[in-house]
């Protein structure tokens, strides 16, 4: 079974910096492209960052030139390093990926539980 287990989420200050980890495990053919996404209270969940299979990545608006998306292939992790962090941020952060089932190929995705950030002072 497939799993998305993010990690390093927690209370920062305005202007600090957090690194958020994610590791996929279980069994699987591959993985297409991995992303960050956050749900801020009472909001929709928004795309911040997205990094494709041959390192390609994407950014939301808000994240650019503060967040720093990155992979580790053979660790099969995804990174997001953020900086500068304003109350904005504040929010639940996901993990997405676009993962290759390992018997039938089919590209599924799989979204880890979350793990919650808090800037404030």
């Amino acid at each position: 079974q497939v799993q998305l287990v993010e990690s390093g989420g927690g209370l920062v200050q305005p202007g600090g910096s957090l690194r958020l980890s994610c590791a996929a495990s279980g069994s699987f053919f591959g993985i297409n492209a991995m992303a960050w996404y956050r749900q801020a209270p009472g909001k929709q969940r928004e795309l911040v960052a997205r990094i494709t299979s041959d390192g390609r990545t994407t950014y939301a608006d808000s994240a650019k030139g503060r967040f720093t998306i990155s992979r580790d292939y053979g660790k099969n992790m995804v990174y997001l390093q953020m900086n500068r962090l304003k109350p904005e941020d504040t929010a639940v952060y996901y993990c997405n990926a676009g993962i290759l089932k390992v018997d039938t190929r089919i590209l599924m995705d799989y979204w880890g539980k979350g793990t919650l950030v808090t800037v404030s002072s």
